[in-house]
């Protein structure tokens, strides 16, 4: 998702509860964290109006090129993880 635009913690965790994933704060921030510290996501803080400010979140450039050649291994195995599930039904 953040492939598409940059996504503030809840915004985030909103979405992936959309598509109906498991996002607690819990396990969101500590990954988004670690996913920092490895250089893979930014972040800046904007004022809201009359609110708090917000942490944005984006893909750095070594996060999009993770992202891609995740998204290539992930196109070469999905068949096969698809046709064992098959097969366990």
């Amino acid at each position: 998702m953040l492939r598409r635009r940059d996504m503030y913690g809840l915004e985030l965790a909103d979405a992936l509860v959309a598509r109906g994933l498991s996002a607690s704060e819990g396990s969101l921030y500590p990954l988004l964290a670690r996913m920092q510290q490895a250089g893979l996501v930014g972040s800046r803080r904007e004022a809201e109006a009359g609110g708090r400010p917000r942490k944005y979140y984006e893909l750095t450039d070594a996060g999009r090129a993770q992202l891609a050649a995740f998204t290539e291994v992930w196109g070469l195995i999905a068949p096969q993880v698809a046709e064992l599930l098959e097969e366990r039904s």
